[in-house]
């Protein structure tokens, strides 16, 4: 059976979907923050974070108070995301930093209510790889910056690379009986094979390109607390996992967790993971 993309329902479907993993993504927001921790460092130095911010699909905010802090009290940080629920974490978050956050629920691919040249920096965290078009996302954005503005993304690289997270999504493809994402077709390793990010920027008219490589290992006591981890916030995976009944899940939970165990050691899980920052200059 082939399953045709469907850019409006998948729109729709991840929304929902984040909607629904909000509270679990800002419960896990310490482990996020650890995991991603130095990914994000060089995100916000590469977007040169000045006095006014936008990120975009910001999720639960850990990266938005780093930025928030960067800018100072008289800056401005702007968390745009596709979820309403999440956004109210994000706003918690910032709240008991201490930091100023305003928050707008904005479709990353539509960011037209912005003004032109209204921000210094723009970021964006594993969440650009998602957008169905992520071409109008890039031009949105690029538009936003003023002339000179940077804007840098944390995304996944290869599958090869990100065991962690691409063991799951293959066999929950495999079981869902999913085809694997064509060119252009978002997915969590869409912008990570050699030079895709780099067009994809130069495309929506970005110059001075850079792509860093930080390693980012998932490190957890254990293979199953991995996987509990993944099965209560990756909204990606639930959106795969849709098509099966609770039974089909439960046995693709299983089979995730007996292949990452060979991630195990005595000292405890790493999971491999790889992240890419992208960077570019309106």
């Amino acid at each position: 059976m082939t399953i045709s993309f469907d850019p409006i329902v998948f729109k729709r479907t991840t929304r929902a979907q984040w909607e629904e993993a909000a509270e679990a993504w800002h419960r896990w927001g310490p482990t996020i923050e650890d995991w991603l921790g130095e990914a994000t460092a060089v995100m916000l130095q590469a977007a040169g974070v000045g006095a006014r911010v936008l990120d975009v699909a910001a999720g639960a905010g850990g990266q938005t108070v780093a930025a928030a802090r960067l800018a100072g009290p008289t800056g401005r940080v702007l968390a745009t995301d596709i979820s309403p629920a999440i956004l109210s974490y994000a706003a918690r978050v910032a709240a008991e930093a201490g930091v100023a956050v305003e928050t707008l629920e904005a479709d990353g691919e539509d960011l037209s209510a912005l003004d032109e040249g209204a921000f210094d920096a723009a970021i964006s965290r594993v969440g650009l790889i998602y957008f169905p078009d992520q071409q109008a996302a890039l031009r949105g954005i690029h538009r936003a910056l003023r002339p000179g503005g940077r804007f840098a993304a944390v995304v996944y690289s290869t599958p090869d690379r990100n065991q962690f997270f691409s063991i799951p999504v293959g066999i929950i493809r495999r079981r869902a009986e999913l085809p694997p994402p064509l060119p252009g077709q978002p997915g969590p390793f869409s912008l990570g094979g050699p030079g895709v990010a780099e067009k994809a920027f130069a495309e929506a008219g970005f110059g001075d390109i850079t792509v860093t490589t930080v390693p980012s290992p998932v490190r957890m006591p254990s293979a199953a607390d991995c996987v509990r981890f993944e099965r209560e916030s990756f909204g990606a995976l639930h959106q795969m996992l849709s098509r099966l009944d609770e039974p089909a899940r439960a046995a693709a939970w299983q089979e995730i967790t007996e292949e990452l165990s060979r991630f195990e050691t005595p000292d405890g899980f790493t999971g491999p993971c790889e992240m890419l920052v992208v960077a570019g200059t309106r």
